[in-house]
């Protein structure tokens, strides 16, 4: 056993930390979660101390009570205005009595200090929060994050410290020194005890780790489970480097999701949250053009695994999108450039383009999220900007009050890739422009989250909504600003009523350029006894007052008004804290000023921060001037040996279109990208990298991506495989239009295919073999051109060839399950269909490639209307005469078709 533990823990500087470790205990019920986090502090000093610590919270939590135990008493604590709050726990420390004091930095960003710990006395201090929980497709997501990681500061050192944080506060993030907690190797650890109960059996699985799970009926308990790899932590301890993530899934949306929750004492008014899952798909409107900016990080961080998942991901929406869309990609780490100079037309020619460019991308540098943000806003103001991330940065305010200031109509959707991500800044810009969010952590693939998501994003919705309300009234809804109906996406309302009734609430809005209605029932009773749903309606009025960005009178006006209502439902904000006063008496009344420990936190997960090489990195670092995060790239620069600069052009503000990676011929010319506008110098403090390498000789160049390696690697086989087959089950061996992938990409497809397939070599197509790999699926995919069709061979005319491969290839994705509302690849199928529908009238001259093309489209088309479509279309066709409504003779036909 080594010296700190026989007698405690110490940090790096060697002051004895007294947190011994962190609880977490609490119920996830069927709408809502209700969590417990209890911190165990122990002074084993001679002496009193105060502990601060650090520590993150759910971004969408709502903190609903704070607590101290001290000497086997418990004393609960209140919310008061925040200066206040601080006044009280300073007077009661000073006093010698014990004290604790919650405060909130950011959303996700809050701080305990627990003052005058008597030697040898154990304190426990708890803080409960509630989260709402929502289904989608079924499934039920849970995250709590463990640690508040480093991240990008940029700016100049301005202002005076009021945190003991590790960077000083600058001219961009003036709190920088209260959510920067500093890190170190630390052995206390967490233990988790949650009771899942949704009214029916679920499966909880975590991709964080290791649990333990144990059911009593439909009552499932969870425990987090030690790794042995991991330090010897006491009973089933784990270390607090990651988010904590459960899945619960096959449980019943219907069970999950109460449409109406109300909470109403017998006197004063009541509160209620309705909620909806709009199903949207049959919305018979014309897609909109869409105008869509893809911005992807490329820091060091996403090096390994994660920048070819989401590189895979990005060629995936691409082929969502449709002829006559306009796009473009920003690469950024710190700086960014960008594939044109402004948004193209989606072509075939700039989906080839996009390929080649977005397979050259590689992972280096830091995280400067401003300006390449900022400029996707501008490029598509009333467009879609779709982020891929997995930085942690400290100007989040700045970033978004930037993006809504270059904003029209656009939507933010946003991805959070690894265990540490900006989460509150990821959500704040899906809430703030009618977006979406998701998290994807270590163990869950990239691609297949972002396709999801992205077909959410072009998916239908209902905006410019209202809120009608019959035989019943209703008040002070939140939020105030209706966001939009996403079709399969949970939509809630809050809101206060002053008299029971039934009656029903009507919402109105338009899909496109077509009106929509939704009447809900709507029943709210004298008595309910549901707290949770008050406190909730009370933080989301308290959100969008915070939004509202007034000023002067009106500003301090709407301060006063959130802490009256923050003090009565009491709950903590950034202008309200929790403060909790123990009253000592005798000996345990402390004298003297405590001494203050500021308690570390691990390193996230995967960050080498602790070897030799990288404090000496740190020892070189002046306070406040490298931001944490850049720290961290500059880390992984030295403990881990970069190769020598390649040829690569040095990176600037917009800069121009990288090379394509070896063996891949240079894209088409595409228009040269001008500089992005220049924000001008940044100060000279060391918080922003220089875009060039460490000798001054540029960009570092000269290493193969991960997945080039693969690809090099896996290129073994030069006969074609599944995709030539699909193209002429007759004629394996013609050759096969190229897409736009790249040769060795192809050649990786078709062999993996064809390792499935080469024993069947000489046998037709048929809808009836086995399964095919999940990468196979998505080889498939990824072949698909832009008008929405797949690239054929053999015989006819363009149109015919096209038109035979795409509905071979919609067969072999039906097999797997895949129509038009499947909801990871359902929108590159209804593409498909859409695209057959528009070229049925040039394929009179083959009848048989006409009925297997509009059959195939039938077969895969969910909604009665775009069947309908089909239907019309079908009629000169004799051989689908009687067939389109009975699918089992219809399938029996196609394959014939098929194989012909």
């Amino acid at each position: 056993m080594n010296e700190q533990a026989k007698c405690g823990l110490f940090t790096r500087e060697g002051a004895q930390v007294p947190l011994q470790g962190v609880e977490v205990t609490g119920e996830l019920l069927g709408g809502h979660a209700r969590v417990r986090v209890t911190q165990r502090y122990r002074n084993d000093e001679k002496k009193p101390v105060e502990a601060l610590y650090t520590f993150p919270l759910p971004s969408d939590a709502t903190l609903s009570a704070f607590s101290m135990t001290c000497a086997g008493r418990r004393v609960a604590g209140v919310v008061k205005e925040r200066e206040a709050a601080f006044r009280a726990y300073d007077d009661a420390i000073t006093e010698g009595h014990g004290a604790a004091l919650l405060d909130q930095e950011r959303a996700n960003v809050f701080t305990a200090q627990v003052g005058n710990l008597l030697p040898g006395e154990e304190t426990r201090v708890e803080v409960e929060f509630l989260q709402t929980l929502t289904a989608e497709e079924g499934s039920v997501r849970w995250m709590l994050p463990t640690l508040v990681a480093p991240r990008y500061i940029p700016g100049a050192v301005h202002g005076d410290r009021t945190g003991h944080g590790s960077a000083a506060p600058t001219t961009r993030v003036p709190d920088a020194d209260r959510i920067t907690p500093p890190t170190g190797a630390v052995d206390y650890g967490l233990r988790m005890d949650l009771l899942i109960d949704v009214g029916r059996d679920v499966v909880v699985e975590s991709p964080s780790h290791r649990i333990t799970v144990a059911k009593d009926g439909t009552r499932t308990r969870v425990n987090l489970r030690r790794d042995s790899l991991l330090k010897d932590f006491a009973g089933d301890e784990v270390a607090l480097d990651r988010d904590v993530v459960l899945t619960m899934r096959n449980a019943n949306p219907d069970v999950m999701l109460t449409p109406v929750v109300t909470h109403r004492k017998a006197e004063g008014p009541g509160t209620f949250a309705l909620t909806v899952v709009p199903d949207l798909l049959n919305l018979a409107t014309t897609p909109p053009r869409q105008e869509v900016v893809f911005v992807v990080d490329t820091s060091g961080s996403m090096d390994g695994d994660s920048l070819p998942q989401a590189q895979a991901a990005l060629r995936l929406c691409l082929r969502h999108l449709r002829e006559g869309d306009r796009f473009n990609v920003i690469a950024f780490e710190n700086s960014f450039r960008s594939f044109s100079a402004q948004t193209v037309p989606f072509t075939q020619r700039t989906l080839e383009q996009a390929d080649a460019w977005v397979a050259g991308l590689k992972a280096y540098g830091g995280t400067e999220l401003l300006e390449p943000m900022v400029t996707a806003m501008k490029a598509a103001p009333d467009g879609v900007v779709v982020l891929l991330t997995d930085g942690q940065v400290g100007n989040e305010e700045e970033i978004l009050n930037a993006v809504l200031a270059a904003r029209g109509a656009g939507r933010v959707f946003s991805f959070g890739i690894g265990t540490n991500v900006s989460d509150a800044l990821l959500r704040d810009l899906a809430r703030r422009t009618d977006g979406a969010v998701e998290f994807i952590h270590p163990g869950e693939r990239i691609d297949e989250k972002v396709v999801a998501q992205f077909s959410r994003a072009l998916a239908p919705r209902v905006t410019d909504l209202e809120v009608r309300f019959d035989g019943v009234e209703a008040s002070e809804l939140a939020p105030s600003t209706l966001p939009p109906l996403v079709d399969g996406t949970p939509w809630t309302l809050f809101g206060r009523y002053a008299q029971a009734g039934t009656g029903s609430v009507t919402l109105k809005g338009k899909s496109g350029r077509e009106p929509f209605s939704l009447t809900v029932r709507l029943e709210l009773p004298a008595q309910s006894d549901r707290p949770v749903v008050e406190k909730l309606w009370a933080a989301e009025r308290i959100r969008g007052w915070m939004d509202a960005g007034l000023v002067g009178r009106r500003a301090e006006a709407m301060k006063e008004r959130i802490v009256r209502l923050a003090i009565e439902h009491q709950l903590a904000t950034p202008y309200t804290s929790f403060v909790v006063v123990e009253e000592r008496q005798g000996d345990r009344r402390a004298s003297g000023t405590p001494e203050t420990r500021v308690v570390p936190v691990n390193a996230p997960a995967g960050w080498s921060m602790f070897n030799q090489t990288a404090r000496d990195v740190d020892d070189e670092v002046p306070e406040g001037g490298l931001a944490q995060e850049q720290a961290r790239v500059m880390k992984r620069r030295v403990s881990k040996p970069m190769p020598a600069p390649g040829a690569a052009p040095s990176r600037s503000r917009g800069g121009a279109v990288p090379p394509p990676p070896p063996g891949m011929s240079a894209p088409a010319a595409a228009p040269a990208p001008a500089p992005a506008r220049d924000l001008g110098p940044e100060p000279t403090t060391g918080a922003s990298f220089q875009a060039e390498s460490a000798d001054g000789a540029g960009a570092v160049g000269g290493r193969a991506a991960p997945m080039a390696r693969r690809e090099q690697e896996s290129v073994k086989k030069e006969k074609g495989g599944l995709f030539d087959r699909l193209l002429s089950a007759a004629m394996p061996s013609k050759a096969v239009a190229r897409g736009p992938e790249s040769a060795p990409e192809l050649e990786r497809a078709q062999g993996k295919a064809e390792v499935f397939y080469e024993q069947e070599e000489s046998q037709p197509l048929s809808v009836a073999e086995g399964s095919i790999p999940t990468e196979d699926v998505g080889g498939l995919l990824g072949r698909q051109l832009a008008n929405g069709l797949w690239a054929g061979a053999g015989e006819g005319p363009e149109p015919v060839r096209q038109a035979r491969a795409t509905a071979r290839v919609l067969l072999v994705l039906l097999r797997e399950g895949i129509t038009s509302s499947h909801p990871l690849h359902g929108a590159q199928v209804k593409k498909a269909v859409d695209a057959l529908l528009a070229l049925a009238s040039q394929l009179g001259q083959a009848p048989d490639v006409a009925e297997l093309a509009l059959g195939v489209a039938w077969l895969v088309a969910a909604g009665p209307r775009t069947r309908g479509r089909i239907e019309q279309a079908a009629k000169p066709l004799p051989g689908l005469d009687g067939r389109l409504g009975d699918t089992a003779a219809l399938r029996q036909h196609l394959e014939t078709l098929a194989t012909r």
